[in-house]
């Protein structure tokens, strides 16, 4: 019987839509629960969807897992995991929910490590205590706390929000002054004209509670390291990492955003940090993690970790390198049974992100352009969403004068 892989998300990723079908390619039953509209319900997974109602997160959650009866609960976006944790917390005590607990236990490791996972300071002092290579991180809720960080680390200096993802609450500051703006902007909660946009024109809610009760961040600063960006993504089971993959950023849309060209590589130092977190914390499912590789001496030094699936969990790559493989297999028992790895290119340019962020791009045609032709739904759902950027009268037209790829017909 096919194991059943419940999708969690708030957030509107085209690449949690690749995941899910992935996970369906493994062999799992695939279900999500997602926002209205979400990219996923252009797949062939769309009959298999269930609504998230931002006004009613737990509620949501809990009633797709309760309607699914799933053997693993994937987020795929930060919030996502932390309603899984609330849920948690919130039905833990609870004799019927229970199995609901046991799940999410299941899915994402043990509840002891689930207070490090969106505090960047605590984590990174505890990577250090394992041996990991990380920059001198530190919580700032003042101005005179700010100060201090500035001259113990030095201009730039990089200013991060719990709690956020995708790039949302990350400021690089070359000024006191900026600095000082930066920290302002980040512990404010969202603005309610903000929030309300986002309810009424795209029908996301996940902003409205937080502006309404007016929740403050918590801002790190961390020191800013000359190198080169580096990402991994595990699958792990109780502590233990089943398959692996780890890149170079060539390419990114802005400066603290999410990368949209990489360099697969492989890293001895990267790997070992990964595994003693996974370890040390007893953490399963899918993890990413964020690396700079030191510019004078290539030392890998931990940034941050994503305690959910990242933009790269759907690729297969061979033995070792197949995240829903991995996973299917740490579920059923049986011997993993790795897909035909996608490409012998090591690098891959993502879709759609690269292309958005430069049709012409030379990597779409150097590298592996990672579009997902068995999902024609899925291409057409982006290239509509690219088509309301750029005034194009249609998403072929569109695609056929700006890429070296044909839009494939019906």
């Amino acid at each position: 019987m096919k194991p059943t892989v419940l999708i969690a998300t708030t957030a509107r990723w085209v690449t949690t839509a690749r995941l899910a079908v992935a996970f369906s390619h493994a062999g799992c039953r695939v279900e999500a629960v997602c926002p209205p509209g979400h990219p996923v319900s252009k797949t062939s997974l769309a009959g298999n969807v269930h609504f998230f109602e931002g006004l009613a997160p737990l509620s949501s959650f809990a009633e797709a897992i309760l309607a699914t009866k799933p053997d693993l609960v994937v987020p795929t976006d930060d919030l996502a995991a932390r309603h899984l944790h609330e849920l948690h917390r919130r039905e833990g005590h609870n004799g019927k929910a229970r199995g609901l607990s046991e799940l999410i236990e299941r899915s994402l490791g043990a509840p002891e490590s689930f207070p490090f996972l969106f505090a960047r300071t605590p984590l990174m002092e505890l990577a250090h205590r394992e041996g990991v290579r990380v920059p001198t991180t530190r919580v700032v809720s003042a101005t005179s706390d700010l100060r201090q960080c500035i001259e113990q680390m030095g201009l730039p200096i990089v200013l991060k929000a719990d709690g956020t993802s995708g790039g949302d609450g990350v400021r690089i500051a070359v000024t006191f002054e900026e600095a000082e703006r930066a920290l302002r902007r980040l512990q404010a909660p969202p603005l309610l004209a903000r929030a309300a946009k986002r309810a009424l024109f795209d029908q996301d809610r996940t902003l409205v509670w937080p502006s309404l009760f007016r929740r403050r961040y918590v801002v790190n600063a961390q020191a800013l390291l000359p190198g080169r960006e580096a990402t991994s993504a595990v699958a792990c089971w109780n502590g233990t990492i089943l398959a692996d993959l780890h890149f170079e950023v060539l390419s990114k849309r802005k400066s603290a955003g999410p990368a949209t060209v990489l360099r697969r590589i492989e890293n001895s130092e990267m790997s070992a940090a990964a595994e003693r977190i996974v370890r040390r914390l007893n953490l399963s499912g899918v993890i990413g993690f964020d690396f700079i590789l030191k510019a004078d001496t290539g030392d890998a030094y931990l940034i941050e970790m994503n305690p959910r699936a990242t933009q790269v969990g759907h690729l297969t790559l061979g033995p070792g390198h197949d995240i829903p493989a991995a996973l299917y297999a740490a579920v059923t028992g049986e011997p993993i049974r790795e897909a035909s790895k996608v490409t012998d290119n090591d690098t891959i340019a993502l879709f759609p992100n690269e292309w958005f962020r430069n049709p012409a791009s030379a990597f779409l045609r150097s590298g592996y352009h990672d579009i997902p032709w068995e999902e024609p739904e899925l291409i057409r759902d982006c290239l509509r969403a690219r088509q309301k950027q750029s005034g194009c009268s249609s998403p072929e037209r569109f695609f056929e004068a700006f890429s070296p790829i044909r839009l494939p017909r019906p």
